[in-house]
Order: C-alpha cells, then sequence, then structure tokens
C-alpha cells in the first residue's frame, strides 16, 4: 500500500468516525427529546440521524479496502469497492427520502381531513435547532475532507450528514409552527417534511447514477476524453492514435489506447515516448491512474 492511498484511507476513517460518534449522541438527544417533547416529527427526525450509522459503518468498513494496492484477484486495484460503497449511501438517501414523502403526504391527508395534530413541547424545539447546526457543520467537515482526498464514498456520506440537517430544519418549521401559530398550522410539519424529502431523493440520484454507470463500466464524460485525446495528440512522437477506451475505477482514471509512431525510430526512442506520454497524464489525473500505451509503427 503507498503512503498516498495510506494518508487517504486514515483521513477517511478519522472523518467517518467523527460522524459516527456525533450521529450516535445527537440520535440519543433527539429520541428523548422527541418522546418527553411529545413529537412524532422529532422521533421520527431522530430516526433519520439513526440511519447514518449504517452509511458510517459502510464507509468506514469500505476505505480501508479501497486503499489496498493490486493483488492476484484484483489487478486494477480495489477502486470499485469506493464505488459500490457511494451507490449503497445513495440508496439509503433514497429510502430515507421516500420514507420522509411518504409520511409527510399521509400526515398532511390526515390534517386536510380534520384530524388535530398533537402539539409538541419546547424541548422538541430546541433539540431540532441543534441538530440542524451540528448536523450542517458536520456536512462541511466532511465534504471539505472528502474533496481533499477525492473520495466520493465520504463525499457522499456528507451529503447524508446535509440531508439530516434539512429534515432537522422541516422538523424545526414544523414543531416552532404547532407551538407558536396554533392547531391550523401544524400541517406545517409534514408539509416541510415533505418537501425536504424531495431534495434529498434528488442528492440520492445524483450520487447514484455516477456510481451504476461506473459499476457497468461506462467512459468517462466526453469533454474529460476530449482533454486526454488532446494530450495523446500533443506529444512529441505521437502521430497518431485509436482504440482509447476510458473508464473509471473508484477515484482513479484507466486510460487504454494505441498511438502509432515513426516506423524508423529506435525501440528506446519509442519507450520514451510512451513514457512522456504516461509522465503528462499522471499529472493530470493522478499517479494511481491506471494506463495501457500500446505502441505501434506508423505504416508507409
Amino acid at each position: 500500500m503507498t503512503t498516498e492511498l495510506q494518508q487517504r484511507a486514515r483521513e477517511a476513517k478519522k472523518v467517518t468516525w467523527v460522524g459516527f460518534v456525533i450521529n450516535f449522541l445527537l440520535s440519543a438527544i433527539k429520541l428523548v427529546a422527541g418522546i418527553i417533547g411529545k413529537s412524532s416529527a422529532m422521533v421520527a427526525d431522530a430516526v433519520h440521524s439513526i440511519s447514518d450509522f449504517a452509511t458510517d459503518v459502510i464507509v468506514i468498513a469500505f476505505v480501508g479496502v479501497t486503499a489496498k494496492d493490486c493483488d492476484e484477484n484484483h489487478h486494477y486495484g480495489h477502486g470499485k469497492y469506493e464505488t459500490f460503497a457511494t451507490l449503497l449511501i445513495s440508496a439509503a438517501l433514497l429510502a430515507v427520502g421516500i420514507g420522509l414523502l411518504l409520511n409527510g403526504v399521509q400526515n398532511s391527508i390526515k390534517v386536510i381531513n380534520g384530524e388535530v395534530l398533537e402539539s409538541p413541547k419546547i424541548i422538541a424545539l430546541v433539540a431540532a435547532m441543534v441538530s440542524v447546526f451540528v448536523k450542517e457543520g458536520l456536512y462541511w467537515y466532511t465534504v471539505m475532507v472528502g474533496k481533499k482526498i477525492d473520495n466520493k464514498a465520504v463525499i457522499a456520506n456528507a451529503w447524508h450528514h446535509r440531508s439530516d440537517a434539512f429534515s432537522s430544519i422541516g422538523t424545526t418549521l414544523g414543531i416552532g409552527g404547532a407551538i407558536f401559530l396554533g392547531e391550523k398550522w401544524r400541517i406545517l410539519d409534514p408539509l416541510a417534511g415533505a418537501l425536504v424529502s424531495v431534495f434529498i431523493i434528488k442528492v440520492a440520484i445524483d450520487l447514484g447514477l455516477p456510481s451504476i454507470k461506473e459499476l457497468l463500466e461506462s467512459s468517462i464524460p466526453k469533454k474529460e476524453e476530449e482533454d486526454i485525446i488532446r494530450v495523446i495528440t500533443n506529444t512529441d512522437g505521437v502521430k497518431k492514435y485509436h482504440h482509447l477506451r476510458t473508464r473509471k475505477v473508484g477515484n482513479a482514471y484507466a486510460i487504454d489506447v494505441h498511438i502509432k509512431l515513426d516506423r524508423n525510430i529506435s525501440f528506446v526512442k519509442s519507450h520514451d515516448i510512451a513514457t512522456d506520454l504516461e509522465k503528462q497524464l499522471r499529472v493530470i489525473y493522478g499517479n494511481n491512474t491506471l494506463l495501457s500505451i500500446h505502441t505501434e509503427p506508423l505504416p508507409e
């Protein structure tokens, strides 16, 4: 395992453990506040926080595997484990979002049909407000680390923290409306929850679709392929290219290409040109880029 991969794994585990501990404490506080404060919205919000445990465990379990070097069973490394972890997190987000949407719609229908929801207590409102600030702060901390180490699973987990923050905003508005605006405004709770759930579902889809494409071996975006082609064609000694194939393996790019060179140059010169191209691509896409450059003589 390289030093770079080890450091990346350590930072990913550290930020995830921080989130894990905070989620545990916050979930316990919210659950107690929901029960004492007689707020079904707060109890639901606590359950939403508890769902973060699953994603934290997934990230902790997978980042160590992702950081492993290539072995006899994984010639291209273990990057796809990170992609799989991201897909699992997006699936969890999607499930939570759909659950919140259905719950919000059902409770809204109950209010419209004349059912009066029980008024929550101030302790539930305070817990909801604390949750908003804590989870938003945890989102920013986690997403900054995720971008720093270029780890999609950590970034996905950050969005799960933010989904909890937005859920708590809906809970805060609903509880606050129910306490201060009277019975007819208690519909704000389920309506806000339904609105937030739509955002959560969108985030889940935005995270999940790229992971699905990667697991299905889709090529990298056309714009990035065009950048790769520009590097290839501008490399001294490369006359033409063909059979360019690209894909993602976790956070790494995999690039395969055949380049055509002057047929009269030496084997050593041919190797030097391929090495030069390899170095240029690694400067742009990182040292963990998986490269396969095949040299061919240009036909007469």
